[in-house]
């Protein structure tokens, strides 16, 4: 396989270029290595083949095999090749996942493995294929699970790769499936195909079906929404950090006095973090919300391992006594 820069329109390498520069100035500084996630599908192989025509000899791929399915190290070898062609650095980054939520546990060690990966390296910026039917069909799926603002909250353009200060940049939320999907066949690059994509027992192919048969719905309107919510979501983020400062005081035994003066949506995120700090798990979001209600009733309440108490100085809460065996 031999491939070239010039296998990509320079319109729309041009547009990649404007997109990545908006998000990360930074990226036009010559020295800034750009470090690419590359799974072997149709989305990040255009982010490879337009990153490559844009920003020529300053790129690098990588591709974690999660080893959960038994095509992974092939498809990853598929990409090595790809890369090969094009004159891109490439590794594969073999990572084990470990039990319990596999979505997040995944997320978590192919972060770890793309983070280490770039020290390693020397790069300067992580890029991932994240793009508006991404965003939208997120959107709708978490909407269909009566989802708050945390849930609907898209991916944002430019964070940071977690746990670390380099930033992670999605210039593709703005470029619809499709025309990632054409500029890797203008290639002659057949990507890997995931049939789960088209699975109608999975909600995310479900709501892809439907929006493939829906020309009314503006795709593109819905990924924005999903990054104003985003920006909604950090909002509350900042107004949640501020009212517990100014309303919560630990009290004796390691309990904790919350005098709540904000809005619900505010004082349920500081519920939901007083329960995270005592009773070391993540609460749903329900269970948060029936003991608000309750609080706010002047009820007493439970949830997990604590105990919550309406007090003349605030909600009072407690870790709960541990029973003792045999009692």
């Amino acid at each position: 396989m031999r491939l070239t820069a010039e296998v990509v329109d320079s319109g729309l390498a041009a547009r990649f270029a404007a997109s990545l520069t908006g998000l990360w100035p930074g990226a036009a500084a010559d020295a800034a290595r750009l470090g690419l996630a590359v799974s072997g599908g149709p989305d990040s192989m255009a982010l490879l083949l337009l990153a490559h025509a844009a920003f020529p000899g300053r790129v690098e791929a990588a591709t974690v095999d999660h080893g959960l399915r038994t095509a992974s190290a092939a498809e990853a070898a598929f990409v090595g090749e790809v890369c090969a062609a094009l004159g891109v650095p490439h590794e594969t980054l073999t990572v084990a996942v470990e039990d319990g939520n596999l979505q997040d546990a995944a997320r978590t060690a192919r972060y770890a493995a793309l983070g280490a990966w770039m020290e390693r390296r020397g790069l300067s910026a992580l890029l991932t294929a994240h793009h508006a039917d991404d965003q939208a069909e997120t959107l709708l799926a978490r909407l269909n699970r009566a989802s708050g603002v945390a849930g609907l909250a898209g991916v944002r353009a430019a964070g940071r790769v977690p746990g670390m200060a380099l930033p992670l940049l999605r210039p593709l939320l703005e470029w619809r499936r499709d025309a990632l999907g054409a500029v890797v066949a203008a290639a002659g690059i057949a990507p890997v195909d995931d049939p789960s994509n088209r699975d109608p027992r999975f909600d995310r192919a479900r709501i892809r079906a439907a929006l493939a048969g829906a020309d009314w719905i503006d795709v593109p309107a819905l990924a924005r929404s999903a990054a104003h919510l985003a920006d909604a979501d950090a909002a509350l983020e900042w107004a949640t950090a501020r009212e517990w400062r100014e309303n919560v005081q630990p009290g004796a035994l390691g309990s904790f006095v919350y005098r709540p003066s904000a809005p619900r949506a505010v004082a349920l995120r500081v519920l939901a973090l007083l329960v995270a700090k005592l009773d070391g798990a993540e609460p749903r979001g329900s269970a948060v919300a029936r003991l608000f209600e309750a609080l706010l009733a002047g009820q007493p309440a439970s949830i997990g391992g604590l105990v919550a108490r309406p007090t003349p100085e605030g909600w009072s809460f407690t870790r709960a006594p541990q029973r003792r065996q045999g009692l």
